[in-house]
Formats: structure tokens, C-alpha cells, sequence
């Protein structure tokens, strides 16, 4: 009787130890709440967007520590979300401003401050949108920027479906560095309708996001905007390599040779396409040194043809456009043969007709002084019979 009371003793000083120290730890459990006044804002860059929050409530308590933030974003039917972590209370970033954004914030309290693990409070949500105006169909068709040998940018469009015809589109534009969006001050036109842009000389625009936003007026209804996000050594289209020379090392191997095209764009940010055809065989290789060593198949080759493109290569870009290919250049038949038809048979036929000449007017020459021979012995006999 003795031992089972000492076991229910033992019992209940169990219980109450458990209970207390279940206690302790409750109050003694760190929290730390979320971010306050989560929000995006649209400065008007065109889909250069800040979000931006306030510290959480209750951060006396944590003065010791540094407190920091993760931040995810992104466009409403993308399937990834882009994550972040700063200790700041603002971050930027472009987006996509055809679809809607969502972005979600948590605070992250680091383990030497809440008993060795890391604590995270709940996430404060933020949305953001542009109503859309206008049906789908009245925004702009096929957009097309090209930024020409890295210095001259110009993109055209075609106008969208069942627009009325007092319809017409402005494009404005922002990249860093811009105080505010700009207009295009240079439309292309098409029966007075805006069809594209040129812009002026974009200085420190290259390796950054460019943002472009087309939109419309139209008196009889809305015209849906439509906006990109492009960047600018991604689409520049290089002028053509000139200057082609081929040389004949010896009877098979070959040196072809061209000049950098002209322009800003650094040596080392080019690479080249080469189509090259010996008689009917015909191949295309590519290369980033300026010029190719090529083995005939044959030593009988008749015609030998190159042409090159240039493009900007993947160490200054990420994506580019082809060049117009060069002018043909051609080699044709043995250089001794060439030499003699075009040099050494001019030259015999002009040789031989100056010996014609020469022996004609010798033949002249030598007939005329006969005659004045004959003519002085008959004179001299005359005056021998006189005499």
C-alpha cells in the first residue's frame, strides 16, 4: 500500500513538472510579426516598380539583432518566384506590366536572437495590376526593335485589329538614368498613322532594362496599351564585314580574309559566318578571328567563292541578330593562266604589232634609199657624157 502511494507521488510530481515546464516554454516561445504596409508602387517607369514596407511591430525587443526580409515576386502566371533577402525596407525591379504582379513578405529573426533557430513570422501579401482599357485586339501587332550596329535603335509595329480609323499609337520609353518616361520624337509614319520610332542617341542605355510602353487614342473606343522589356546588346544587328581578299598559300590550303565591320562595336564581341563554295560543294562554318584557313579538295578547283555575316557573340550578349552577308568574292581558275590571258597575250599582240610597224617603215626606209642611189648614179653618168 506503502509503494503504490509513493507511485502515484511520483506519478503527480511527474505530471506537474511536465506541465510547468510546458509552461516555461510557452513563455518563453520568440515571435516576431510580419511586415507592416506591404505595398507596390508604380513610380510611372513603365514597369520599373518599387515595393516597400515598414519594420514589423515590436522590434524594441529585438534591438540586439538585425532583423532582415524575404521577398518573393512575380508575375501572375509565372510558375517560379523570384526570392530575395535584404535587411532594407524597399527593393526595385521591372516587370511585365501586360499581366498582373503578386509579391509576398515575411521577417526573418536570425537563430543567435531566438535560442539557436531561426524564427519567421507570417507573410503580408501585396497586388498590383493595371486595369486593362480597350479589347485585346486593338493593341499593336509584331513589334520589331532592332538597334542597329549598336548605336541607332529603331522599332516598328502594325496596328491592331478593328481599330477605327481615326485610331493612332504613341510609344514612351524609360531606361535608369531617365528622370521621367519620354515620348518618341521621331515616328515613322504610314498614311499619317504612327507606325514605329526612331530614337536619339541613348547614352549609358546598353546592359540595362529598356522599357516601352505603346498605347492609343481613338475617339470611338479604348485601345489596349501594350508594354516590353528589352535590352539593347540583345538585338543589335551589326553592319556586314567588307574588304574580302583570298590568298593561294600553296595548291590546297587557303587564307580567307575580311575587315571588322565599322562601328562601336568592340573586336572581341564578334563572331562570323562564313559560306564558302569550292566548284559545286558548298559549306557554311563560323568563326570569331577575322579570317578562316580553308584545305581544297582539289588541286583542279575552278571557282572558289566566300561571304561572310557578322553577329555579336555570346560574351557581349545574350542573344543578337545576323548582318546582311557581305559582297561575293571570287576566285576563278589558275592565277598563271589568268596572268597570260590577261597580261602576257596583250602584251604579244601590242609586241608583235610594233615589229609589224617597225619592219614596214624599215622596208619604206630601204626602198627610199635605193631610190636616191639610183637617182644620183644616173645623175653622175649625165655629166660623164657631157663632160
Amino acid at each position: 500500500m506503502t509503494l503504490f502511494c509513493l507511485d502515484i507521488r511520483c506519478l503527480c510530481i511527474i505530471l506537474t513538472c511536465t506541465e510547468f515546464g510546458y509552461t516555461l516554454s510557452s513563455e518563453l516561445e520568440i515571435k516576431v510579426h510580419p511586415p507592416q504596409d506591404f505595398q507596390i508602387v508604380d513610380p510611372g517607369y513603365l514597369g520599373y516598380l518599387y515595393l516597400q514596407w515598414q519594420p514589423p511591430l515590436s522590434t524594441n525587443d529585438f534591438e540586439e539583432c538585425t532583423i532582415e526580409y524575404e521577398l518573393k515576386y512575380r508575375n501572375v502566371d509565372s510558375k517560379m518566384w523570384k526570392t530575395i533577402i535584404t535587411k532594407n525596407l524597399f527593393f526595385k525591379d521591372g516587370f511585365d506590366l501586360n499581366k498582373g504582379i503578386e509579391a509576398k513578405i515575411h521577417t526573418l529573426l536570425p537563430g543567435q536572437c531566438a535560442n539557436g533557430s531561426e524564427v519567421q513570422s507570417s507573410w503580408s501579401e501585396a497586388t498590383y495590376w493595371i486595369s486593362p482599357q480597350g479589347n485585346l485586339e486593338t493593341k499593336i501587332q509584331d513589334m520589331d526593335c532592332v538597334y542597329y550596329n549598336w548605336q541607332y535603335l529603331f522599332c516598328s509595329w502594325k496596328p491592331g485589329m478593328g481599330i477605327h480609323f481615326d485610331a493612332n499609337y504613341n510609344l514612351f520609353y524609360w531606361y535608369e538614368g531617365l528622370d521621367h518616361a519620354l515620348q518618341c520624337a521621331d515616328y515613322i509614319k504610314k498614311d499619317g498613322k504612327n507606325i514605329g520610332c526612331r530614337f536619339p542617341n541613348l547614352e549609358s542605355s546598353d546592359y540595362t532594362d529598356f522599357y516601352i510602353c505603346v498605347n492609343g487614342s481613338s475617339e470611338s473606343k479604348p485601345i489596349r496599351s501594350s508594354y516590353f522589356i528589352i535590352q539593347l546588346q540583345n538585338i543589335v544587328k551589326p553592319l556586314p564585314p567588307d574588304c574580302l581578299s583570298l590568298t593561294m598559300q600553296n595548291s590546297y590550303e587557303i587564307i580567307l580574309k575580311w575587315s571588322l565591320p565599322s562601328g562601336p562595336i568592340p573586336e572581341n564581341c564578334f563572331i562570323y559566318e562564313i559560306a564558302f563554295s569550292e566548284d559545286d560543294i558548298a559549306w557554311v562554318s563560323t568563326t570569331v578571328e577575322n579570317e578562316m584557313y580553308v584545305m581544297k579538295t582539289t588541286n583542279g578547283s575552278k571557282q572558289l567563292c566566300f561571304l561572310v555575316r557578322s553577329k555579336v557573340n555570346m560574351y557581349c550578349s545574350d542573344d543578337g541578330i545576323w548582318s546582311e552577308w557581305s559582297d561575293e568574292y571570287c576566285w576563278t581558275g589558275d592565277m598563271w593562266r589568268e596572268t597570260l590571258i590577261f597580261f602576257l597575250i596583250p602584251f604579244g599582240f601590242v609586241s608583235l604589232f610594233v615589229l609589224l610597224v617597225t619592219c614596214v617603215l624599215l622596208h619604206k626606209q630601204k626602198n627610199l634609199v635605193k631610190m636616191v642611189f639610183y637617182t644620183r648614179r644616173e645623175v653622175f653618168f649625165r655629166q660623164e657624157t657631157i663632160c
